[in-house]
């Protein structure tokens, strides 16, 4: 078989799903007017699946740090941390995380998956155990592949089957690094964290949280779940992105250990990748001030995923386990996603289109993504384009 050969299945499998002319998983957005609007195929449409949970990609001051460091620095670094791509703020912005974390230590790195990718595989190597939930993100399972330590999965969210999982390990869990989410992208549910870190105290083993969807979200200073569950001295290592709440690119690792700043010279992501942009971090440096000075950010998010959420219940969806930003509605097969979606996309609202193995457990969702910056009256036009939606399935069955 030529080496070409293999993408035939792709090319059927996409005619299979897709229709021709439809390509949910390619989405064009052609200009952007807002943290909630931005144009697709020539129709203005609402944004509800950007993962902009704090609106801060229109945020002025965000702007205003990155056009100056445009200026001042230039448009790249052009290399690697461990070459010439260190510059002043980000090594700023490592203090300014560690500070905000109360941790003693922090890396920068070019993007979330590549801070996961190079933080575990680093961590863990043969001889060690990584035990991680099922439902763990994509870059969570290449890392676990690349670390060469053995792989153990637990049932999602199953605090009696991690349990078990640790027990069997005996003596080893004292190098085995356990791995969890604080909020799970697909269906936004959140970790039982306060559990996990009674069992990895309980077992001698490590603890590594990956904050992507929680930081700015979750907590009394919108640290993540580790601060709303109350046990961030039990968790070794938190992993997080700027690509959500900072609004921008890139990732971090912010630990208590010392040995974390060790890391950056055996991390293959972080030796080989050249290091994000300045005008990336100084906007994120003004949206990390941003998720600590204006907490109403967080109570609007709130607000709007509750008004949402429970909208979409009274309409008769099934949703997610959880309330939180991330709003999953399930639907009974491949074809009503794909229709509903394409029907919303007609009615100028954008939402996320997830087929296995994306999504978890088989299921087909179309998955929602609130932000502090929707308005009230947008929630409601979102609410009654679902209604809408809803009649049109329930006249197909």
């Amino acid at each position: 078989m030529g080496i070409l050969d293999k993408l035939s299945a792709v090319a059927d499998a996409r005619k299979t799903l897709f229709p021709p002319g439809v390509d949910p998983l390619n989405v064009v957005i052609d200009e952007i007017y807002s943290a909630t609007e931005a144009s697709i195929g020539g129709h203005r449409v609402l944004l509800a699946g950007t993962n902009n949970y704090l609106g801060l990609t229109f945020d002025q001051h965000c702007i205003g740090a990155a056009q100056s460091s445009l200026e001042k620095e230039g448009t790249g670094t052009t290399g690697s941390r461990m070459a010439n791509g260190t510059f002043a703020g980000h090594r700023d912005l490592e203090k300014d995380l560690a500070n905000f974390y109360g941790c003693s230590n922090a890396i920068v790195f070019s993007t979330g998956f590549v801070a996961n990718l190079g933080v575990i595989s680093t961590l863990a190597g043969p001889g060690d155990v990584i035990v991680l939930d099922a439902d763990s993100h994509a870059s969570i399972y290449d890392a676990c592949r690349m670390s060469g330590a053995e792989m153990i999965r637990f049932r999602h969210n199953n605090i009696e089957d991690l349990e078990k999982k640790l027990k069997r390990l005996g003596p080893k869990t004292e190098k085995t690094l356990i791995i969890v989410e604080g909020i799970y992208s697909m269906l936004g549910d959140c970790a039982p964290l306060a559990e996990v870190a009674a069992l990895k105290k309980k077992y001698g083993a490590w603890l590594l949280v990956d904050e992507a969807h929680s930081l700015g979200v979750m907590g009394v200073h919108g640290r993540g779940m580790a601060e709303a569950s109350g046990v961030e001295e039990d968790v070794d290592f938190i992993v997080g992105t700027f690509s959500k709440s900072l609004g921008a690119i890139g990732g971090y690792c912010v630990s208590n250990h010392p040995e974390l700043d060790l890391v950056r010279y055996i991390c293959r992501s972080y030796v080989f990748t050249a290091s994000p942009s300045p005008s990336t971090i100084a906007s994120v440096r003004e949206a990390l001030k941003a998720i600590q000075s204006k907490p109403e950010l967080r109570t609007r998010l709130w607000d709007n995923a509750a008004l949402l959420f429970h909208g979409l219940k009274e309409l008769g969806f099934e949703l997610g386990p959880d309330l939180s930003p991330i709003i999953a509605i399930r639907a009974p097969s491949r074809e009503k996603t794909l229709f509903a979606w394409k029907a919303l996309l007609d009615k100028g609202i954008y939402v996320n289109l997830v087929f296995p193995p994306a999504a978890p457990a088989g299921m087909s969702l179309l998955r929602c993504s609130i932000s502090a910056a929707h308005t009230s009256e947008q929630i409601s036009f979102l609410l009654q384009a679902f209604a809408e939606i809803k009649l049109l399935i329930d006249e197909q069955e």
